[in-house]
């Protein structure tokens, strides 16, 4: 546990359009630590020290501009739906430039970490955000190692997290830093959230299929399987709708669709059976259904992809009503 007989001074940077989730989050979770004991100040700084509105359409009061901001001991970036689609303009990544050199650690919240890209604090490190938006921020920040299932990344005093909610994650990742486990526990308590979440983002994100291959023969294959996820998909069995060579139908795989075809049948009967968990569907029900040999097998397959196993996933996810016959 760490203590300091000053306060721990966080500045988070707002700006026009800002996601207001972002802010308010980790805001509420060092506010939250002060009652146990931690002694934060959190201050709201903004490009010219003018009042922003988010993007909700909510006025946020500012206490000053980030050219005064040079002394942080955190400074937050957070995010805005508008910058994995538009570049960030300069004005925004100088102004989020100007604290991060004093700082003594810097965090972005979720697509802030595309600020902090623009503003050139990413190059060369391992950074994460929103799982949407991942290959886009690898695109604008090559140098960059992007990792798309990470709550929360730390790459020496850079942190960058997820979606709007992972800030709360990361928030609670930074007081314990400051001052240990048993304080960040009574924080997550009151705030009734997990003090570390299991799993990674891939547990939240959209189904893995990708568009329609261009090739005929492939669109063939991959029709087959999502038509009939339990059917024999083996390479041998795929290549013989085909009349085609296993070599032949693995290479066309790897140049459109960058896996390989079991990988292919492997993630379509992973989609499936987790549209069944959250159905209602029992794992072993599940399992059978999507085409899996085993519910040994999903399982495997659900601890790879998501770090939890298809019961931790469908307490967190299934629908309220269940199968009558499970």
């Amino acid at each position: 546990m760490h203590s300091s007989p000053t306060p721990h001074r966080v500045a988070i940077f707002v700006y026009d359009g800002v996601t207001l989730l972002d802010v308010a989050g980790p805001a509420e979770v060092f506010k939250e630590a002060n009652r146990f004991g931690a002694d934060y100040r959190i201050v709201l700084v903004s490009p010219t020290g003018e009042d922003v509105t988010s993007n909700l359409g909510f006025k946020i009061a500012v206490d000053g501009a980030v050219a005064d901001e040079t002394a942080a001991d955190t400074y937050l970036v957070p995010g805005s739906d508008r910058h994995p689609s538009t570049r960030v303009p300069r004005y925004l990544a100088e102004a989020a430039r100007v604290p991060a050199a004093g700082a003594g650690r810097v965090a972005s919240i979720c697509t802030g970490a595309f600020i902090l890209a623009a503003a050139g604090l990413l190059d060369g490190k391992r950074a994460t955000t929103h799982w949407k938006v991942t290959h886009e921020l690898a695109a604008r920040c090559p140098t960059c190692r992007v990792d798309p299932d990470a709550i929360y990344v730390r790459d020496g005093n850079t942190y960058t997290s997820a979606g709007v909610t992972a800030g709360i994650d990361l928030a609670l990742a930074l007081v314990e830093e400051d001052h240990g486990p048993d304080l960040t526990r009574e924080v997550a308590r009151s705030l009734v959230v997990y003090l570390q979440r299991s799993g990674g983002q891939s547990q939240f994100s959209a189904p893995l299929q990708g568009p329609a291959p261009h090739t005929p023969a492939l669109r063939k294959i991959t029709d087959l399987v999502t038509a009939n996820p339990q059917g024999n998909h083996s390479l041998g069995e795929l290549a013989k709708h085909l009349n085609m060579s296993t070599r032949h139908l693995t290479r066309l795989f790897h140049d459109e669709l960058a896996t390989t075809p079991a990988r292919y049948v492997e993630n379509i009967r992973f989609d499936l059976a987790r549209a069944l968990l959250d159905q209602g569907h029992t794992a072993t029900q599940a399992a059978t259904l999507a085409g899996f040999p085993s519910y040994e097998s999903m399982r495997r397959v659900f601890s790879h992809k998501l770090g939890i196993s298809p019961a931790a996933y469908q307490r967190r996810f299934s629908t309220a009503r269940r199968d009558e016959t499970a």
